[in-house]
């Protein structure tokens, strides 16, 4: 009889850890504010990712939708639960309080000034910025980001869906602080 090779998603939520014991699960120092985001379901996104990588924080600021959402859990499949997240109605707001915490502002976008993501060594802790679908992180949010990085686009589009581009930071991030703390 040929073995499987495959983990059934029954395996999969044996293993996983309550809501009780994901408290005690060390946190790492890398946050995310996520500026006037308008999808509903790429906000659930960015939660189920922040979990993964293991989030310390998300910060939803203007009009980004935040919970309580049956929509957003939706997405976010109970992860909204399991990542700490504060609302501020304006993002300015939030990256003062975000700077007075000792946290270094990296602005994930596509600026004059920046730099390929994956060639930079990152202070932590940090919180990376993401914005809006179509006009990205405002000017004034980004002009107080110290760090200006973009993810290298090799094909006809120039960018990622805001989700998307949260995940390759978010585990990039992740990469570098576990390599860094070894």
């Amino acid at each position: 009889m040929k073995s499987k090779i495959k983990r059934t998603n029954d395996e999969l939520k044996a293993d996983r850890p309550s809501l009780e014991e994901i408290k005690q699960i060390p946190r790492l120092p890398i946050s995310i504010l996520v500026e006037n985001v308008r999808s509903v379901h790429n906000v659930g996104s960015i939660f189920r990712t922040a979990d993964g990588f293991g989030a310390s924080k998300i910060y939803l600021t203007g009009f980004t939708a935040y919970p309580p959402r049956e929509d957003l859990s939706k997405t976010a499949l109970g992860a909204e639960n399991s990542v700490p997240w504060e609302h501020f109605e304006n993002p300015i707001d939030a990256a003062e309080h975000i700077l007075k915490s000792g946290q270094e502002l990296v602005l994930l976008e596509q600026t004059m000034n920046s730099k390929n993501l994956y060639d930079l060594d990152y202070p932590f802790p940090l919180c990376f910025i993401v914005g809006n679908e179509v006009n990205g992180v405002s000017e004034e949010l980004s002009s107080l980001a110290t760090i200006h990085v973009e993810i290298p686009m090799r094909g006809i589009k120039q960018s990622l869906n805001v989700s998307v581009a949260t995940g390759v930071a978010g585990y990039e991030f992740s990469r570098l602080y576990s390599s860094f703390k070894k």
